[in-house]
């Protein structure tokens, strides 16, 4: 099939290899602008620019989606993928190619539309999740369902297992679903949606008094970014593993600003006062 690709970040990378690899025609990679990034401000590729340019695909990288509505229509691609692009599409592009777009979506939709359906979902205690391919229109991750999977969300399982685990489910979905969209209905959503909103650096502090399993899931659901904290004399100390043992939330990796991860059990060992957590 002809195909444009969106994508941005590294899991977006794994469903352009596969598409790639299977034979699909991609005519276009569109990606976010380089970024600066590091110390010294050197402008970064995004990891999908980097995959096309090893693959030998044309990339375009718009600081607007729209900015690329006549070069998307100039490819004669059938279809656009987007996994992870970072941009709303309008209207405009989503009518510019003859079967419109799809989307990778890391949830079981209607639940967690949105921009971190992974972390909300262990959050919020769900006991399953999942992926869907579904077209994209001009609401919020409105669209109907071409296919779905599902899987039970591990309780030891970090935001970052889990994800890689739906990029994987996804990637097998996508190349599985892809050839009968042209030809297929979607099933529209059904259920209350909910939403997931971005992630903000304070609401992962850490509230020594909340309920243990609150604490476990917070630290699950921050790692890798943006990581649950509390502050130890004025500094930030990040806690990347724990677990709960009856009823008693346990540390059991952290991180001091400044500082290489260790176990709690060596950190706390180095300290004269009390312990942060109870």
């Amino acid at each position: 099939m002809r195909v444009v690709y969106l994508g941005t970040p590294a899991d977006a990378v794994a469903p352009l290899r596969a598409l790639h690899e299977a034979g699909h025609d991609i005519v276009l990679v569109v990606t976010q602008p380089d970024r600066k990034r590091g110390r010294g401000g050197a402008l970064v590729p995004s990891p999908v620019k980097v995959v096309a340019a090893e693959l030998g695909l044309p990339v375009a990288t718009p600081d607007r989606s729209r900015d690329v509505l006549d070069q998307v229509r100039a490819t004669g691609a059938e279809l656009g993928v987007v996994v992870a692009f970072g941009q709303i599409l309008p209207v405009a592009l989503l009518e510019a190619l003859p079967h419109g777009f799809v989307n990778v979506h890391f949830s079981l939709l209607p639940r967690w539309r949105g921009a971190a359906p992974v972390e909300r979902a262990i959050l919020a205690g769900d006991a399953e999740t999942g992926v869907d391919i579904m077209a994209i229109e001009a609401g919020l991750d409105t669209g109907p369902v071409y296919a779905s999977d599902r899987t039970p969300i591990d309780p030891s399982e970090t935001a970052g297992e889990l994800h890689a685990r739906l990029v994987a489910m996804g990637t097998a979905l996508l190349l599985r679903a892809l050839p009968d969209v042209p030809g297929a209905v979607p099933t529209p959503q059904v259920g209350e949606p909910t939403y997931a909103e971005k992630l903000t650096v304070d609401e992962f502090e850490v509230d020594p008094d909340a309920p243990a399993v609150d604490l476990d899931r917070l630290v699950r659901a921050g790692n890798p970014r943006p990581g649950a904290w509390i502050l130890v004399e004025g500094k930030r100390l990040k806690v990347w593993r724990a677990h709960v043992d009856a009823d008693r939330f346990v540390p059991d990796e952290v991180q001091l600003e400044g500082k290489r991860p260790m176990p709690y059990s060596a950190w706390l060992a180095g300290r004269r006062d009390a312990a942060p957590f109870r």
